[in-house]
């Protein structure tokens, strides 16, 4: 019952996956991780925690991640429609500072796998948009933090036009990659 499709992204190590899904008269079924099929290909995952958070229509959130032991997520939407974007962070990469983004919705049954040493946020295109994030590796409260999602060393293009868009003053206080890079991810 694998099903599943694994989609290298432009930036190396994360993917797009398709996962198994079903439905019929009563409604569907999706599964969105079995760790045989993820290792098989390629991807070393421990799940330690699951989030979920709910957005209205309009929240931009992140870019979000760790500087210590940061963690790898599976991310996804089980309700409404979100704009997903990973950056890589990893200093020295080939694609540092690159960004790509992939519309996940609990249509689509769409998830990303994003490696540590990345940032992740997402624009929520509906009301009541739920994602899940699955993670590995534990939650580091000290050092969670980001990087304002309208960085201009990175150039997100986001869906929302500003004029609309709804942040946390958390978020809108996130530093820049200057400030990122006197301070970058490590462990990873």
């Amino acid at each position: 019952m694998s099903g599943f499709k694994f989609v290298p992204m432009s930036l190396e190590g994360a993917f797009c996956i398709e996962a198994f899904s079903v439905g019929d008269l009563r409604g569907g079924f999706t599964k969105t991780f079995e760790k045989d099929i993820y290792e098989e290909a390629g991807i070393e995952f421990l799940l330690n925690e699951t989030f979920v958070s709910t957005s209205a229509k309009n929240v931009i959130r992140g870019l979000h991640f760790q500087t210590h032991n940061p963690q790898a997520k599976l991310v996804t939407v089980v309700a409404g429609r979100a704009w997903d974007v990973i950056v890589d962070l990893r200093i020295g990469s080939p694609t540092y500072k690159k960004w790509e983004a992939v519309e996940l919705s609990a249509e689509n049954h769409k998830a990303v796998y994003v490696p540590r040493g990345f940032g992740h946020g997402f624009a929520s295109l509906e009301d009541g948009t739920i994602m899940m994030y699955q993670c590995d590796g534990a939650y580091d409260a000290a050092t969670d933090t980001g990087i304002r999602f309208d960085e201009h060393a990175i150039g997100i293009t986001w869906p929302v036009h500003e004029d609309v868009a709804i942040h946390s003053n958390r978020d809108m206080a996130l530093m820049s990659i200057a400030e990122y890079e006197q301070n970058p991810m490590s462990d990873f």
